[in-house]
C-alpha cells in the first residue's frame, strides 16, 4: 500500500495543477488524505458507495471514485465539483493512483526477490521465471557491495545511498538489518574492479564517515548471471569480516583482495589453536614487547629487507641483526628465512583471527 505521505503529495500535486479539491478515504470511509478541511459527505455515504456495483457516483456537488488494486477496492476518491471536467479529473487522479499503486507493488516485489536472492531462498528455475516478470535483466554483469554503519545512522545512509544510486533501473538497494545496507550493482560495459572501489569510496561518503569506525564498505566479485549474485554477496560478507579481523585501520575491503586471510578465516578455532601450539608451546607470537612487536611488523612490512627496516626504525643494523637473534633463540623461528618468516606471519593472523572469534562470543 502506498504510504499515506506520498498520497498527500499527490493529490496536492494535481490540485495546484487543476485548482480541484481532492480526498482520499479507506474502504470504510476514514479520511486517509485530502486538500480541503471539511466533506459534506458522511462516512456512512463513503461505504455506501464503496459497497455499491457502480465504480463512480456523483452526490451533493461530490464526485466518488473507486480505485482498485489488481481488482481488489483499496480506496475511494472524492472530487469536488459535479461537472463534466471534475469528472474527467477524477478518472485521471484515479489512474494517478492505480499506476502508483502497482509501481510500489512492483517496487516491493523486486526488494523481496533480491533479498530472497541473496540468501539463497530460490530455485533456479524460480529465479528465472521471477526476473523474467520484474523485467530483472538475466545475463548482466553485477556486483555486491555492503555498507555497514552505526545502527543510529543506518535510515539516514540508506537514503543518501540511495540518491546516490537510486537513479539507475538496473541497481537495487535494500537494508537487511539495522546496520547492514545491501547495494546490487549493475556494471556497465567496461567497468572493472578500479571503478569499482571508486563506486565504494563514494558509497562510504554518501553515507558518511563516523568517528567510532563503524562505518565500512565491502564487496565481493563481478558476476555475469543473475543466478549468481548471491555468490557475490557472501563474497562481500566475508570481506567484511576479514577485512575488519586483518587491516582493521582500513574502511573499504574487496574479496579480490583479501589474501592469506580468506584462508585463516575459514579454519576452524581447534585447529588454529593446536597450529600455535605446536610452534610456540603454551607462548602467543603477540605476548612480545612492544619494541620487538613493532621490529616483527616493520621487517615484514618491508619484504625482510634488513637495511631498509634498520633505516625506518632508526636503528643501527646490528641492532637489528640483534633483536631478529633474540627472537630466534625464543621461538626457534629465524625471520631472515623465508619459510621461518611465512610460519610466524600466520601465526600473527592466527592470533589476531581468534582473538576477533572470541570478541563474538559475547
Amino acid at each position: 500500500m502506498i504510504s499515506n505521505q506520498i498520497l498527500q503529495s499527490t493529490i496536492e500535486g494535481i490540485k495546484n495543477i487543476s485548482r480541484v479539491e481532492l480526498c482520499v478515504t479507506d474502504v470504510e470511509g476514514k479520511v486517509l488524505v485530502t486538500t480541503f478541511p471539511e466533506v459534506e459527505i458522511s462516512q456512512n455515504d463513503i461505504v455506501t458507495f464503496a459497497q455499491s456495483q457502480a465504480d463512480s457516483q456523483t452526490m451533493k456537488n461530490y464526485q466518488f471514485f473507486k480505485v482498485y488494486d489488481e481488482h481488489q477496492l483499496e480506496y475511494v476518491l472524492v472530487v469536488k465539483g459535479g461537472n463534466d471536467d471534475i469528472h474527467l479529473i477524477g478518472k485521471m487522479v484515479t489512474f494517478q493512483i492505480q499506476g502508483l499503486l502497482t509501481a510500489y507493488k512492483e517496487r516491493f516485489d523486486k526488494d523481496n526477490f533480491i533479498k530472497n536472492l541473496l540468501l539463497d531462498n530460490l530455485l533456479l528455475v524460480d529465479i528465472y521465471n521471477r526476473a523474467k516478470k520484474l523485467h530483472i535483466e538475466v545475463e548482466a554483469r553485477r556486483l555486491v557491495f555492503i555498507l555497514e554503519t552505526n545502527p543510529d545512522k543506518n535510515s539516514g545512509a540508506l537514503e543518501s545511498v540511495k540518491s546516490l544510486l537510486g537513479t539507475k533501473s538496473g541497481d537495487f538497494i535494500t537494508a537487511v538489518d539495522e546496520k547492514n545496507i545491501i547495494i546490487v550493482k549493475e556494471l556497465a560495459p567496461g567497468e572493472d574492479y578500479a571503478q569499482m572501489n571508486k563506486v565504494a569510496a563514494t558509497i562510504l561518503e554518501a553515507a558518511g564517515r563516523d568517528e567510532e569506525g563503524k562505518t565500512h564498505v565491502a564487496y565481493g566479485t563481478i558476476v555475469k548471471e543473475i543466478k549468481e549474485v548471491s555468490r557475490s554477496y557472501k563474497e562481500a560478507r566475508m570481506a567484511m569480516d576479514v577485512g575488519k579481523i586483518f587491516s582493521a585501520e582500513n574502511d573499504i575491503y574487496a574479496y579480490s583482495s583479501l589474501g592469506i586471510g580468506r584462508l585463516i578465516y575459514q579454519l576452524p578455532i581447534p585447529l588454529c589453536k593446536m597450529f600455535i601450539k605446536e610452534i610456540f608451546g603454551n607462548k602467543s607470537p603477540d605476548d612480545f614487547d612492544e619494541e620487538t612487536l613493532t621490529t616483527i611488523n616493520k621487517f615484514f612490512e618491508n619484504s625482510l629487507n634488513v637495511s631498509e627496516t634498520s633505516r625506518q626504525l632508526y636503528i643501527h643494523r646490528n641492532t637489528l641483526v640483534y633483536r631478529l637473534d633474540k627472537l630466534q633463540k625464543s621461538t626457534g623461528l629465524d625471520l631472515r628465512v623465508f619459510e621461518d618468516a611465512i610460519t610466524f606471519k600466520i601465526a600473527l593472523m592466527v592470533v589476531q583471527y581468534m582473538k576477533y572469534m572470541e570478541t563474538l562470543d559475547y
